[in-house]
């Protein structure tokens, strides 16, 4: 048999007829669910199950996570003065 024909090492089956080299890890860290905390899922990430994914929506969109501004002053008698110079 030849060397192109030969099977690659990566492609030959082990004990569990899986491919040697077959394992992938995950790309991302492992990381707790934001909402209840328990371990997240690949299918709902990073939240652990698709009701918590729909838990964290609604907070947004109900206005509970809000990024906090701060408001400007109402413009006073020396403001209106630098205006009125322009």
């Amino acid at each position: 048999m030849s060397d192109k024909n030969k099977p690659d090492a990566l492609d030959e089956p082990n004990e569990s007829n899986e491919p040697k080299g077959a394992t992938v890890k995950g790309l991302r860290r492992s990381r707790s669910c934001p909402i209840c905390g328990k371990a997240s899922s690949k299918e709902s990430y990073p939240f652990c199950s698709e009701r918590c994914k729909q838990v964290d929506l609604s907070r947004w969109l109900s206005g509970s996570y809000a990024i906090p501004a701060s408001e400007e002053d109402d413009p006073d008698e020396d403001d209106l003065n630098l205006l009125e110079k322009d």
